[in-house]
């Protein structure tokens, strides 16, 4: 009786025994980075969750975040960056794999007009991915409209934990991964421990089902030049496998994240590529003398790579794991539109520029002639 009332008011399916649920595994999509797709357990980052990436400055935050984008689009995806740093680089996202003319962007003037922007955009179920590039970068309205120098307690954890409590059930309904990048601060008077914390409050802390904490370890030279950065992440907190896993890649400058690279380590570590020295060898084939040079002929030869990840994926378990991206002929890009309508019509109520993301019609916007992001 009480069953049947709470469906009668809230719908079929607001309350069900949990074996009834048609797909209680975790639906994923890959983070570009093979030894982390291992790492999180489900191979890659949850669907319908709010995922924290946070470290030092150039440790590839944004690296990282625009890799899971471009895996999404890869898949027939839809996502969003909300750049609220306004330094997004068109040209180097490019060059990573992300499809900048298929890519909705919006660079907010305050805080609370990026989270209402990113909320909007969620509740269409339009999206597969939305990054919110930086937490630090929020700035409440009221410290935009005050004076320099002006205290302002709070305002930024309070911003913060209200939105996620609008955000998470809407990112569970609508499927979308969340990603904010956040930065790190340090405590002062810490005697004992870490001093280092994250910004914008403890509420990203307990709302994100993953936390990653990603760090440079040591630069990759080919000679004397530097070419790119060995990269460490630690998964923090993870609430759909078991957490504090540690991954590491390379992230080249310019390129992002090595491919070749992750693919070879991982095959090492399962035994899937034999090292014997110096040379690597995958079935009788040598592969390369080095590391750099196995992964160059893997790169030359993606018949041979692709082979070695599918026996990497049977391996580790994570050959069948859904992707459960929306098919481009289902979406309501309409849906996208009254977004925009909605986000002008709050500004102009502000008597401020609009800055929702910029659909004209049906095409997708890039932004951001001139500027830097993390590598």
């Amino acid at each position: 009786m009480a069953l049947g009332q709470i469906e009668k008011n809230y719908g079929k399916g607001s309350i069900m025994k949990l074996g009834e649920h048609g797909n209680v595994g975790v639906a994923a999509i890959s983070t570009g980075a093979l030894a982390l797709d291992l790492a999180l357990g489900i191979g890659g980052l949850p669907r319908g969750r709010v995922v924290e990436i946070y470290g030092p400055e150039s440790s590839g935050k944004s690296t990282l975040a625009m890799h899971v984008v471009a895996e999404a689009q890869r898949n027939g995806g839809v996502c969003a960056y909300v750049d609220a740093e306004h330094a997004m680089d068109p040209v180097y996202a490019s060059a990573i794999g992300v499809n900048v003319d298929e890519l909705y962007i919006s660079q907010p003037d305050t805080g609370e007009q990026a989270l209402e922007i990113a909320d909007m955009l969620i509740r269409s179920g339009a999206l597969d991915v939305i990054v919110i590039d930086s937490v630090a970068a929020l700035t409440p309205k009221a410290e935009i409209e005050g004076e320099m120098g002006d205290t302002h307690v709070g305002l930024q954890a309070r911003l913060m934990s209200q939105a996620l409590r609008k955000l998470t059930a809407n990112l569970n309904k609508s499927r979308t991964i969340c990603i904010f990048i956040n930065q790190l601060r340090e405590k002062i008077g810490v005697m004992f421990g870490s001093p280092e914390t994250t910004s914008g409050g403890r509420a990203l802390k307990f709302y994100s089902s993953v936390r990653l904490d990603i760090r440079r370890v040591e630069t990759i030279k080919d000679g004397a030049e530097m070419i790119g950065n060995r990269t460490r992440v630690k998964v923090a907190k993870n609430k759909v496998a078991p957490p504090f896993k540690i991954a590491e890649f390379d992230i080249m400058y310019g390129k992002g994240i090595s491919r070749e690279g992750s693919l070879l380590d991982v095959a090492v570590d399962l035994g899937i590529v034999k090292k014997s020295g110096a040379w690597f060898t995958y079935e009788g084939e040598q592969l390369g003398q080095g590391r750099e040079n196995a992964k160059q002929f893997l790169g030359e030869n993606p018949d041979l790579a692709l082979q070695i990840m599918d026996k990497i994926k049977v391996e580790a378990g994570i050959d069948d794991v859904p992707i459960d991206l929306v098919p481009a002929d289902d979406i309501d890009l309409t849906a996208l539109d009254a977004v925009e309508e909605q986000a002008a019509a709050a500004t102009q109520s502000d008597s401020t520029e609009p800055t929702a993301p910029k659909t004209n019609g049906r095409s997708r916007t890039k932004k951001a002639d001139t500027a830097e992001v993390e590598s």
